[in-house]
């Protein structure tokens, strides 16, 4: 059996800077993986077969199976190689599902990587590339989870980030990130300007001085949508060692800095305990080299 593990990935900050002809917008995005995430895990059998599993599952696990994109990875990066889908997937879901963090993209990435890794195929092949542009823009983000830009060029590599301990908080509600861009288009916001770091943060109260200065575009359009987002992000600033809270991505999971493990700790208990529908974890980014591996 083979193992992966899927990161949830934040976004640190998310200006909108542009729109494509083809509709689609220009991110300018500074993303880091996350110490929590999903699992899947590859073994032989006599033909393909697909299992969600885990506390996150829900009705994730009773929609169609062509429609989840782990499935679709899977069965472009086979159809390009030539390769025998005769194998066992399961996802052990532990992320929220659409809440913002890249679940189901950084899913769909882990399954990639475990299939190159059974086939004897480099990450670094144009067949596995081709498979996970495929899939939407956010899997090619997540195909190496590290530090990294997102820009109108594709991804880029980001600043060394300082170990951090962080809070993810979601109010227990997902939220489409196609409604949420629909929501900043309807809005007729303008965009904002490229703003990348000036330089790699030295520590956890460093990096939340550059965040402050800097914003996510998709929250004013995500906030209208859900209003329960300003109350964990409230529920975070409130808690007094948190040096800055942001939503992810389009929401609605929402992360807390805090200056060290403790603390994170004592705060993801306290909100948990004040909110128990909520999904709280303490855990910290970036990833460690050896977990980027990921099998």
């Amino acid at each position: 059996m083979l193992r992966g593990f899927a990161p949830a990935k934040i976004n640190l900050y998310l200006h909108i800077t542009g729109r494509q002809p083809d509709g689609y917008h220009i991110l300018d995005s500074l993303a880091a993986f996350a110490g929590v995430g999903d699992e899947v895990r590859l073994e032989p059998a006599t033909q393909f077969d697909f299992i969600i599993e885990g506390p996150q599952s829900g009705t994730l696990a009773e929609e169609p199976l062509e429609g989840n994109l782990v499935v679709r990875a899977a069965r472009a990066f086979a159809l390009d190689t030539g390769k025998p889908l005769d194998m066992r997937l399961t996802l052990i879901k532990n992320l929220p599902v659409a809440s913002g963090i890249g679940g189901g993209s950084s899913d769909a990435a882990a399954v990639l990587r475990l299939l190159a890794a059974h086939w004897g195929i480099g990450l670094r092949d144009q067949r596995l590339l081709k498979a996970a542009a495929l899939c939407g823009q956010d899997v090619p983000v997540c195909l190496d989870p590290r530090s990294c830009y997102i820009a109108a060029e594709g991804v880029e590599d980001g600043p060394e980030l300082p170990h951090c301990d962080i809070v993810l908080v979601n109010p227990g509600k997902s939220l489409s990130t196609a409604f949420v861009y629909k929501a900043f288009k309807d809005s007729a916001a303008s965009f904002s300007a490229i703003r990348r770091l000036e330089s790699a943060p030295s520590d956890a109260a460093e990096l939340a001085a550059m965040l402050k200065i800097r914003h996510n575009d998709l929250a004013a359009p995500a906030l209208r949508l859900m209003p329960e987002i300003v109350d964990v992000l409230k529920a975070l600033e409130n808690e007094g060692d948190c040096l800055f809270a942001r939503m992810s991505g389009s929401g609605a999971t929402c992360f807390g800095l805090f200056p060290n493990r403790d603390s994170a700790r004592r705060a993801a208990s306290a909100l948990f305990a004040a909110h128990p529908t909520w999904w709280v974890v303490p855990t910290y980014m970036p990833l460690l080299c050896d977990q980027r591996r990921s099998f």
